[in-house]
């Protein structure tokens, strides 16, 4: 037993299931089930049989049980954020996994209480055409390891709204707070609409193309994006994308390097950098250049890093092991090509296997892997620029379009955020989510949108009347 009555509630046997390691620690948070291709073909299933009661409900019935999920979760929060803050390492402080934890209720409470009315197409004459919503049957819900429960949850929560049943594939390495949020959830939900199928790949290139599923969403990598793709012709599942993001921020000349500072460095580092549409690639205009390096790297050797479970951290280790050595190798390939580490640029050993010091890197240019890459970590290429006009091409070169930010003047700024190729622009910060905004990238960054009317569109299917 942990203590924890929400994590207690999930953990398996070790001898069947998986353990799951503390990213900060190594040690064992809690094992998670390893369902196979036989478990999720059950699921679906059970969520295919499910899903006319859930449909039949209605509008309003459906966001009434919604709301007291959200409560539950409410209810537990302290609990799921320490599962959280353990498993994937983000600190419970700050846009942490405390922050995480509120935001599921959140986005559920929002998912409930969008309104979605029917659309007069044409009318005249005694004719009237109208556009309706209505669910599309079981959908897919495959989820990263940087924010596991809230991406979850931005899955889960608009496709039980519009009367699907739904299927969660969580990330192998952070499935515990997933398997806490259906388990919280389900404590409302009728038998077979939410259902977590927590397995290896194998199960995850099964979903694709599964004749039961009618709709996959999808957060993590470009690549993985496109074998979904590949695996949906087999069914025609549609599809929503949310693929990697090489988010570039522009700092105009002129800016006021104090007022803006703080807003870039967490656009940058938070949850550690190991976020889709969090800043990864930093234009500053060669006047403000040596000013913003400067107040980067004050802030990157004070913000406290430790320990998800310390009440003190504000930055935590790198989630994976595979991602510390990403993270590692960029910085490396940056120092050999001449590029200058500022502050940081090596691991943090004493504070465990998976940390990697906050790290400023300048003197970098495009074609460098730090800069074409996403590190997907706590480091920051910062490219100095003299034409703008050549900082908006270098920002719109890469093949991935989720995010971009643009600093200083907000006249100015506003004429070059309509030039940058990018599902968002945010203008003097970067990152920044609500739940009734759309969301969603452009070029290899994926296609499709959440959040708000347009999300909840993006899991139904538009259905014409005419009278």
């Amino acid at each position: 037993m942990t203590g924890n009555a929400v994590l207690d509630a999930i953990t398996v046997d070790a001898s069947i299931g998986r353990a799951i390691p503390d990213a900060a620690t190594g040690e064992t948070v809690g094992c998670a089930p390893v369902h196979t291709v036989a478990d999720l073909d059950a699921a679906v299933a059970a969520a295919g049989a499910a899903q006319v009661g859930w449909a039949a409900l209605g509008h309003a019935e459906r966001s009434r049980v919604l709301h007291l999920a959200a409560d539950e979760i409410d209810a537990h929060a302290e609990e799921l954020a320490w599962i959280i803050a353990r498993e994937q390492g983000k600190p419970l402080n700050g846009a942490g996994a405390r922050f995480e934890a509120a935001g599921c209720a959140v986005w559920v409470r929002s998912a409930a209480d969008t309104v979605i009315e029917p659309e007069v197409l044409f009318e005249a004459e005694g004719t009237r055409s109208e556009l309706h919503y209505v669910p599309l049957g079981v959908v897919a819900a495959i989820g990263p390891w940087n924010w596991p429960a809230l991406i979850g949850i931005w899955q889960i929560a608009p496709s039980l709204r519009m009367g699907n049943t739904v299927v969660v594939k969580p990330s192998s390495f952070t499935p515990l707070s997933v398997l806490a949020v259906v388990e919280l959830m389900n404590r409302h939900l009728p038998e077979g609409v939410l259902t977590v199928v927590s397995g290896n790949r194998e199960v995850g290139a099964a979903i694709a193309k599964h004749p039961g599923i009618d709709k996959v969403m999808f957060t993590g990598s470009t690549e993985t994006g496109r074998e979904i793709v590949r695996g949906s012709a087999e069914n025609l599942a549609r599809l929503t994308l949310e693929l990697g993001g090489n988010d570039p921020g522009i700092v105009l000349p002129g800016a006021d390097v104090a007022a803006i500072a703080e807003g870039l460095f967490w656009g940058i580092f938070i949850n550690t950098g190991q976020t889709c549409a969090a800043l990864k690639r930093l234009y500053v205009h060669d006047s403000v250049y040596d000013d913003v390096v400067a107040a980067l790297g004050a802030l990157a050797e004070s913000v406290p890093m430790g320990a998800g479970t310390s009440e003190e951290s504000l930055l935590g280790p790198l989630s994976t092991p595979q991602q510390f050595e990403i993270v590692s190798r960029l910085v490396e390939d940056a120092r050999a090509r001449g590029a200058r580490v500022v502050t940081g640029g090596e691991a943090a050993p004493e504070l465990g296997a998976q940390f990697y010091r906050t790290t400023i890197v300048t003197e970098i240019e495009d074609g460098a892997a730090l800069v074409d890459e996403e590190q997907f970590g706590p480091v920051i290429p910062v490219i100095r620029y003299t034409d703008l006009e050549d900082a908006i091409a270098r920002a719109n070169a890469s093949e991935q379009g989720l995010g971009a930010s643009v600093w200083g003047d907000p006249v100015e700024a506003r004429r070059v955020a309509e030039r940058i190729d990018a599902g968002t622009v945010w203008i003097n910060q970067h990152g920044t989510l609500n739940p009734m905004v759309p969301f969603g990238g452009v070029k290899a960054s994926g296609y499709g949108l959440e959040f708000g009317a347009h999300g909840l569109k993006a899991v139904a299917a538009p259905k014409v009347i005419t009278v």
